[in-house]
């Protein structure tokens, strides 16, 4: 008789796949959001800096 190789159970390789797939693409998501709303960050904490002006008697 043939020796059969023991099947393994490949159910928790695809499980982890699956999760890191559903994190990467959310970081990916993430990450574009962040890079598109950068110039508005940038241009809201400029008029941050610009208002805060303290008045000295």
């Amino acid at each position: 008789m043939s020796e059969q190789e023991p099947k393994t159970d490949k159910f928790w390789l695809y499980v982890g796949g699956t999760v890191f797939a559903i994190v990467a693409g959310i970081a990916i998501v993430k990450q574009s959001e962040n890079e598109k709303f950068a110039p508005i960050k940038q241009q809201i904490e400029q008029e941050n800096a610009q208002m805060n002006i303290r008045v000295l008697n």
